[in-house]
């Protein structure tokens, strides 16, 4: 199990390099959901925006 880990004395840059590319991949993950809650606020807050508009117009 210890060769495994140490990998031939190349252990940090595989390790790194696994760890590197799960960081790729949680970002990936993360930042479309974050996107998308961020477009998600701007149209609730344009449609209260347009509402307010809407109910000032009235007489």
């Amino acid at each position: 199990m210890g060769d495994f880990l140490h990998m031939g004395g190349y252990a940090f840059y595989v390790w790194a390099s696994y760890l590197l590319g799960l960081v790729v991949v949680v970002v990936n993950l993360w930042q479309p959901r974050r996107a998308e809650r961020e477009v998600w606020r701007q149209l609730k807050r344009r449609r209260r925006n347009e509402e307010r508009m809407n109910e000032s117009e009235t007489p």
